[in-house]
């Protein structure tokens, strides 16, 4: 009779001294730049560009630069806490969602915090009232800057601002 043979997985964290950030399937990040100190975020492979929450948006222009000032809820449900935030704005797409439902988004860009490190990102705004995350990390913002690990949560720990 043949012995069986079990195959045991295991998963090795990675090294911290590297230049990466090692990501769970979900994180605590900082958008300094847009007074938002800690925010949760869904790290998505699936999504190409990175989103946040706006649940209000009033784009204008102040000398001849297009811009948006733009409101956001940075915990679920509560609708009581709100960051007012001002940015930039790149450009206007049409983003398609997981339900393959198409929308023309701003695109700002700002600083993203995991962990001790930072860097810039491309991110559009949009109603997540309904989602459970707030912001999605897309994998542009990851590319060449991180190792996911999928069965795992918060490994970048909280995000170290600099003063």
């Amino acid at each position: 009779m043949p012995t069986k043979k079990t195959e045991t997985i295991k998963t090795v964290y990675p090294d911290r001294t590297k230049t990466k950030a090692a990501l769970g399937w979900r994180e605590w990040v900082a958008l300094p730049d847009l007074g938002i100190n800690r925010i949760k975020a869904k790290v998505d492979t699936g999504a190409r560009t990175s989103c946040l929450h706006a649940y209000r948006t009033e784009p204008y222009t102040e000398n001849g630069e297009r811009r948006v000032r733009f409101w956001v809820h940075p915990v679920q449900n509560d609708l009581h806490q709100s960051i007012e935030c001002d940015a930039k704005v790149l450009d206007e797409r049409t983003v398609s969602d997981s339900g393959g439902h198409k929308e023309q988004r701003l695109v700002i860009e700002t600083t993203l915090v995991v962990g001790d490190l930072s860097w810039p990102v491309e991110m559009t705004l949009t109603n997540r009232d309904t989602m459970r995350f707030r912001m999605l990390l897309g994998r542009t913002a990851m590319s060449g800057r991180s190792e996911i690990y999928p069965e795992a949560s918060y490994l970048a720990g909280e995000p170290v601002l600099r003063t």
